[in-house]
């Protein structure tokens, strides 16, 4: 990093044709990357049988791609400069590609393990560098554009996910969603190593040079906490030794990092760029952003399937729209912050209204609600995340310069990463606990001896009497219903209360933005790495 030069602002924009191949080409490798953290998710069952591995086994399958995601984030803008930016850019598709190869063509589970934790190592390189090249690839009076666009492949992407997945693994077979990958990883690749150009950096440091423990901190750190977030629920959290081992070795690994990247010479990752107040807040918004993107995409599918009856493939339909909206919005928002309108208040704008989407569906979840139920508040976060997305990004740069925007870049893809994985395993935590407690409250008003139960019972024994069951078995079926029903009614019960407390965390954000400075609106991103 040290003595690391740049070259003029000019120097990288592209006009024209180069310009519109170069934006497809970065939106396409972001697109690539975020669309398989959520692609597997409804393969799970396929693979399962067909690898002969539990549930347990197989996931993960999105552990291993979580862990090497984040640990590959925050060291992006350092590898960058080591390996010039093109020739890592163009290396981490090549690996994200064949790694998508071996992943279809994997014989055991443990092998798809691997091969998925190689292709999460070239798949976390390309948010943070596409970001950097799209954005560099404009000129500055258009970066506020330019921003809105990969903003569109970002928050588009975790919602494709499903869709696609349930759909090729309906019409074909689970390894198609990574054989879909090589001839869109091979086109991205020839294309980046045409058009994309790489800024002209200091000498390289040499091995010796190179912060090995940094990055040996940041491995012990990173990996141990996404392994806690992905598997604590399921392990029962703290009653599991595995758990509580990995916890402390985060921990620790945290300070030492700290410790470390304070006191080296040529740190792996720069955090004085935390001085900036901005990125600070603008870091703590991001995380609070991906706990409401990913834990809504989580929650929404889950309860439809589970409760609804939903299959995966209309699960992940219903999301489209919001998507959608999100995509149309983002030329309009980036065009607003190009004319100076403030981005605290349009982030202030953005978290009212996701507050409005998490209450909205809050009041219309039964066990019964249908999909035109659902469509407007959908609509509604899709508005609430345009809204979210590119002021955050830019009000969180907007007070730094030079090498430290790339530097900022990094920081703020890897708290939107870690903010999903806190979400879903925060949401899943609170799902199973409160479902318990719900169903206790239930149970204690469904007294044996009232009326009205009694006669529900009588109802279903009938019922079930009718098609030929004697009357203990009947009987027993009949509480059998009941206590389907209780558990069902419980679940949603537990939905709510997680919608509930995702729309008061989003609205108490709001009196944080006014501590936001507000820096110049058409951020200077050309010296990004």
């Amino acid at each position: 990093m040290a003595g690391a030069k740049v070259q003029a602002d000019d120097s990288l924009v592209l006009y024209g044709f180069d310009r519109v191949i170069i934006t497809i080409t970065a939106v396409l490798c972001a697109l690539l990357e975020i669309v398989d953290t959520t692609i597997v998710n409804v393969a799970l069952n396929e693979m399962r049988g067909s690898l002969g591995a539990t549930l347990t086994d197989v996931a993960w399958v999105i552990t291993a791609y979580a862990i090497a995601n984040v640990i590959v984030i925050p060291m992006t803008s350092w590898l960058s400069q080591q390996f010039g930016r093109r020739n890592y850019f163009a290396a981490s598709i090549v690996i994200f590609t064949i790694a998508s190869f071996a992943c279809g063509n994997a014989d055991n589970i443990w092998e798809l393990v691997a091969f998925r934790f190689i292709q999460g190592m070239g798949g976390g390189a390309l948010l943070v560098t596409a970001q950097t090249i799209i954005t560099e690839s404009y000129p500055v009076e258009k970066r506020g554009i330019a921003q809105a666009i990969y903003g569109m492949g970002v928050i588009v992407g975790p919602t494709l996910g499903p869709p696609l997945g349930g759909y090729l693994v309906d019409n074909y077979s689970w390894p198609y969603i990574f054989y879909i990958n090589v001839p869109l990883g091979i086109i991205a690749t020839m294309l980046s190593l045409i058009y994309v150009k790489s800024p002209k950096y200091g000498e390289k440091l040499k091995a010796s040079q190179v912060d090995w423990w940094g990055i040996l901190f940041l491995i012990a750190f990173i990996g141990s906490l996404q392994f806690v977030l992905e598997h604590g629920q399921q392990d029962d959290w703290f009653e599991s030794h595995e758990i509580v081992a990995l916890s402390v070795v985060s921990v620790f690994g945290l300070l030492a990092f700290i410790w470390r990247e304070s006191v080296y010479k040529h740190p792996i990752v720069n955090l004085s760029v935390l001085n900036d107040s901005n990125l600070r807040i603008g870091t703590v918004m991001c995380f609070i952003m991906g706990f409401g993107l990913y834990g809504s995409t989580f929650v929404i599918p889950i309860y439809t399937q589970s409760i609804l009856g939903w299959t995966a493939l209309d699960a992940g339909m219903l999301l489209i729209p919001s998507s959608l909206m999100t995509a149309f919005m983002m030329p309009f928002i980036g065009k607003m912050i190009q004319n100076g309108l403030p981005q605290t208040y349009m982030v202030a704008t953005g978290f009212m209204i996701f507050f409005g989407f998490t209450f909205w569906m809050f009041s219309i979840m039964t066990p019964d609600t249908g999909a035109e139920h659902m469509f407007w508040p959908l609509i509604m976060r899709g508005m609430g995340l345009g809204l979210l997305f590119v002021p955050i990004t830019t009000m969180a740069l907007s007070t730094l310069k030079g090498k430290n925007i790339g530097e900022g870049a990094a920081f703020t893809g890897m708290m939107r990463q870690l903010g999903g994985s806190f979400g879903i395993a925060l949401i899943s935590t609170f799902i199973t606990r409160f479902s318990q407690k719900h169903r206790v409250d239930l149970v204690s008003h469904l007294q044996s001896d009232n009326y009205n139960v009694q006669q529900r019972v009588l109802q279903l024994q009938r019922g079930f009497m009718s098609k030929g069951l004697s009357a203990n078995e009947s009987l027993n079926k009949a509480y059998a219903a009941m206590e389907g029903s209780v558990m069902k009614q419980a679940t949603v019960l537990s939905y709510m209360d997680v919608f509930l407390y995702l729309g008061i965390l989003f609205l108490v954000c709001i009196p944080f933005i006014l501590l936001v400075k507000q820096g110049k609106s058409k951020v200077d991103m050309s010296s990004v790495h």
